[in-house]
């Protein structure tokens, strides 16, 4: 990462354990062709002062409707009414796999890290990410016309403009999707 791109996420927010989404904010800033994050960031659209709200959801079936009433209700404060209902069902569906997929079965060994959600305003944009303690990247599946399952990751690069993931590692890996926001948000810091 750029010296600058880690400039992207203040000291303001190291309190709220965000250090997991520096690597998908580098990743997206370059697909969105904010990459290298020059000094004056404005002048690409991102700000250092991003809007940041993080969650760790339990492992149960139920954190999934808890994760998409969060992300409503958070990119509503921020004024995003527009994207809301996308960004909520991309991050069901990323947090659908992280549990069916990423998470040990009865009797495993638990995981050192947790599932953890963030979402991201850092710009004319918005990020959300999911994190999850697998090894294994995200693929996505080619399922027969009648299967229930494996559209989840087709659903994401519908809805969203650009997605993808860290490179899977020790404490996993960080799957994301950016979406664009109509006009340039304010830089006014959210209180939550």
């Amino acid at each position: 990462m750029t010296p600058h791109s880690l400039g992207l996420l203040s000291n303001k927010t190291s309190g709220v354990g965000w250090h997991w989404l520096r690597s998908a904010v580098e990743m997206a800033a370059m697909e969105s062709g904010n990459c290298p994050l020059a000094a004056d960031v404005a002048s690409s659209g991102w700000t250092r002062n991003p809007r940041l709200a993080t969650r760790t959801p339990g492992a149960d079936a139920g954190s999934v409707s808890a994760a998409r009433h969060f992300t409503i209700a958070t990119l509503r404060q921020w004024g995003l009414a527009g994207r809301c209902e996308d960004v909520a069902l991309v991050v069901s569906e990323l947090l659908t796999n992280a549990l069916r997929h990423a998470m040990p079965g009865p009797g495993q060994v638990q995981p050192r890290v947790p599932i953890r959600l963030g979402l991201l305003q850092p710009g004319p944009c918005v990020l959300c990410a999911v994190a999850d303690p697998s090894d294994r990247a995200p693929v996505p599946a080619e399922p027969d016309d009648l299967a229930e399952t494996g559209r989840g990751l087709h659903v994401v690069a519908a809805l969203s403009d650009n997605w993808g993931y860290t490179p899977p590692g020790d404490t996993g890996k960080v799957v994301w999707a950016m979406f664009r926001t109509p006009g340039r948000p304010e830089l006014a810091h959210v209180q939550r």
